[in-house]
């Protein structure tokens, strides 16, 4: 998928104005590329809407956690949604501010909670009854109040991938929807605890942004429901989820997406935050692999040196990724399955894929921005990948390659 950012000029393809054969023979593969205009873009798509209104974007890190990425958010303002106390340690380290920080996730520790309050984050999304009284505990212990909303289960189908379905009663995350009311109830009656908002994410790579809405009027309907008894919501976080475009999906405009949903706020006295993850950061990135050998058979196998443990997402959710060419050959094209060196069967980063190929060629993953790095493994004992985030023409190693030596360099042979 060709773009301003990646685009072929001369027949080979650039990431902005770098060739990116030139930028392997520098740096080797496999390696993870990353446009930082390409960031700029997306950032300035997703908050275009927003002018003027009192709302809050929190770039959720799961999806891509390089400090480079989110040093360039925070410089353009982004708070950020985390879901570990490392997450967080990262914030601080790449310059993000805590008072923009929203902390998710179900499994919180009483350490991460006592860190986070010690920071002073903007606010706990809090997933149950027992980590609603956990928050309290540890911030009365702190001597603090720590900022709650709860993370409410509106029991929305979001129609995308089972594993990636987030908004559903048999899904593991938020408070039921029916419970929600008497669990403010209770959170009014804590002193470790101040009630600033109600959150909800429902899922992520949505192509149709009916169920957000859905969900949406639920909440707003729970906001009038406790502001009935007397207490009040300072904001609404709608999560995250809006779709990208991997291959040929029709995807939501956010511009369109805010304007139904300020729409359907109307006069509530809210300030809104989003979570988005993927959609800044998916098409902003690429994944740079060679050919080692190609073993036509009764299906053409084409072995690069990336694998499942680069690119976990082919494997994990039969994902698609296009697969391009960064050199111009002039050959019959073939199908061929473009699959790793790992010892698994699972280990193939696209099937069937019209490629005229040769040994020693370029190839570039594309749309690997999103969940590509931040899920890599050392599995087979492979060192991870370099990334690279390219400025116009200079490109910067952000984060090196890994050594052998690093492989084990915690492990101890007892004597």
């Amino acid at each position: 998928m060709e773009s301003p950012f990646f685009e072929r000029r001369g027949g080979r393809l650039h990431v902005e104005d770098v060739p990116l054969e030139d930028l392997a023979a520098l740096h080797g593969t496999p390696t993870y590329v990353y446009s930082r205009a390409a960031l700029v873009e997306a950032w300035q798509r997703f908050t275009s809407g927003l002018a003027g209104r009192d709302a809050l974007v929190c770039y959720a890190m799961k999806a891509n956690s390089n400090l480079a990425i989110l040093s360039t958010f925070a410089r353009l303002g982004a708070g950020f949604d985390i879901v570990s106390g490392g997450e967080l340690r990262r914030v601080l380290a790449a310059g993000g501010d805590p008072r923009k920080t929203i902390f998710s996730g179900v499994g919180k520790t009483a350490q991460e909670i006592g860190f986070a309050l010690a920071q002073g984050i903007r606010c706990f999304n809090v997933e149950s009854a027992s980590e609603l009284e956990c928050i309290d505990h540890v911030a009365r212990e702190a001597g603090k109040v720590a900022p709650i909303s709860l993370r409410v289960n509106p029991d929305v189908d979001a129609r995308t991938h089972p594993y990636i379905s987030t908004g559903l009663k048999e899904n593991k995350f938020g408070v039921d929807f029916d419970a929600a009311l008497d669990l403010y109830r209770r959170a009014t009656r804590l002193r470790g605890v101040h009630i600033a908002g109600i959150d909800c994410h429902i899922g992520s790579q949505l192509s149709d942004p009916a169920p957000l809405y859905e969900a949406l009027d639920r909440m707003l309907s729970l906001v009038d429901a406790l502001a009935a008894e007397g207490i009040g919501i300072e904001h609404l976080d709608l999560g995250g989820g809006l779709g990208v475009r991997y291959r040929d999906e029709n995807v939501p405009d956010p511009a369109d997406y805010m304007r139904e949903v300020f729409h359907r706020v109307g006069s509530r006295k809210l300030q809104l935050m989003f979570e988005p993850g993927r959609n800044l950061v998916a098409n902003a990135g690429l994944l740079l692999t060679r050919v080692i050998t190609l073993k036509p058979a009764t299906r053409n196998f084409a072995v690069v040196d990336a694998a499942m443990n680069d690119l976990l997402r082919p494997s994990l959710y039969s994902a698609w990724h296009a697969i391009v060419q960064v050199g111009s050959r002039v050959a019959p094209l073939a199908p061929w399955d473009i699959v790793g060196p790992v010892c698994e069967s699972a280990d193939f980063l696209g099937k069937e894929r019209q490629l005229a190929l040769a040994e020693g060629d370029l190839l570039a993953v594309m749309s690997a921005g999103a969940y590509g790095m931040v899920m890599a493994s050392n599995y087979n004992s492979r060192p991870r990948a370099a990334e690279v985030m390219v400025n116009g023409r200079s490109m910067d190693v952000v984060r090196e390659r890994e050594s052998f030596e690093s492989l084990y360099a915690l492990e101890h042979i007892p004597g």
